[in-house]
This record gives structure tokens, sequence and C-alpha cells, in this order.
């Protein structure tokens, strides 16, 4: 069974938040924020750019990811030319994915890139708040899946007032080289060991409304990530090798 977050929990004044459109919309509007910025990390850039071990993907290699997940259903949600081009990203999926009949559902967006300072600002706790939400809390938790490795995550909470409240679960994790990250940590210790030596980095963000008539957003997302992630990485160790060949 997967870990459940530690004191992960809102308080109950804030539960009841209804599902929208505005609430995928804002989504997409943190997605977007999450791609054009990057203030803050020209230093670390220098350090991270290109490894001449890195091998690109085709574009189109994340689009493999299979659209049915053990009992998820997915759907490609596809980004504007513009947001495409602002991710700096050698490829990409933007996907919803649902089960129990569409009772529950996340949005899941994967960036795979060569260059580590290309993903290194677009994390959820920068870009949430950039565009708009309010961060409510963070947490660290490992989830396992079916070979019995952990998959470090974080997961945050944000809302956002206004007419409408909203309230919105994020779990985020990077695969790097194959192996599974909490958080940039890893690619900020290269970089100032001066170690270039990355193939490639892919971020992976599932999001989750908050609804009142549903289970908790956490199960949600750590159900769908415990079923993907292998998917995930098995699909980059593939590609990358076959693309080193």
């Amino acid at each position: 069974m997967p870990i459940v977050p530690r004191e992960l929990q809102l308080p109950q004044r804030r539960r009841g938040i209804t599902i929208t459109r505005q609430t995928w919309a804002g989504v997409g509007a943190a997605i977007l924020f999450m791609l054009a910025s990057g203030a803050g990390y020209r230093v670390l850039a220098a350090r991270l750019a290109r490894s001449p071990s890195s091998v690109p993907l085709p574009r189109g290699t994340l689009a493999a990811l299979p659209l049915q997940i053990a009992d998820w259903s997915g759907q490609d949600v596809p980004l504007a030319a513009d947001v495409i081009q602002a991710t700096d990203s050698d490829d990409h999926i933007n996907r919803t994915y649902s089960r129990r009949g569409g009772r529950e559902a996340v949005s899941l967006f994967v960036a795979y890139g060569v260059r580590p300072r290309d993903l290194m600002p677009h994390r959820p706790e920068v870009c949430y708040p950039g565009a708009g939400w309010t961060v409510e809390g963070k947490d660290e938790i490992d989830v396992p899946h079916g070979s019995g490795e952990l998959v470090p995550c974080q997961v945050h909470w944000f809302s956002r007032g206004g007419l409408e409240s909203q309230q919105m679960c994020v779990l985020n994790y990077y695969i790097i080289d194959g192996g599974y990250c909490r958080d940039v940590s890893a690619l900020r210790a290269m970089a100032w060991r001066f170690d270039s030596g990355t193939a490639y980095v892919a971020q992976v963000q599932i999001a989750c409304p908050v609804q009142p008539t549903s289970r908790s957003p956490e199960e949600a997302l750590i159900g769908f990530a415990a079923e993907s992630a292998p998917l995930l990485r098995g699909l980059l160790r593939r590609a990358s090798e076959e693309a080193a060949r």
C-alpha cells in the first residue's frame, strides 16, 4: 500500500472546494508560468549546459506512455505552440487520467530534456504561486510501486480565493538517468561539483483538484504515481539506450 503523507491534511474549513473548469485552467496557468520562468538560475545554468554524454530522444518519445495505465484512462491535452516553445524541453506530454467513471481525475505533465538547467527553475513551489496560488503546505513521501522500489516525491498543497475558491494538490519528482529523485538537489549538487555527466532529466508533475465528494486527493496522486512511475522510467531507459546506439 502507498505510504500516506505525514501531516498533509489541511484544516477542515478548507475542505468543501468544488472542481470547476477554472480549477483545471489554474493548472494550465501554473504550467505556463513554470515553462516561462527561470530567473535566479543563470549561474547554475552555465554549469548545467548540455553534457557530451547527453543523447537527445526523438520528439514524441513520451507519447508512447500508455493511455491506459491500470484502471486509469488517459486523454492528451495539447499545449499551445508558444507554450511548447517555452518549455525548452526535448519532449513533453500533457494529459488527464481518470478512473471510477471520471469520479477521480489527475493531470499529468512530463517534460524531458538533456539540459538539466532548463528544468531546474520549473517547480510547483515556484510556479503555482507565480500563477496566483497560495502555498498551503508541502510534504516529502516515498511511494512504493509493484517491484517494491520507492519513488521519492514531494506533495504540495495550494489554494486560490475569489468567487470560486479552489484547492490543488500536486505531486512531483524527477527521473535522472534512470533514477528517481525527490527534488532539484541532485542537479544542484552536480552543478557545484562541475559534474556535467547527466544524460537526461525528466520532471513529472501530477496534479489533482480537491473535491468534497471524492476520496482525498493525495490518495489519487499516490495511486497514479505508483502505477505510472515504473512505466515512465522504463520508457526513458529504453529510448535512451536505443538513441545511444
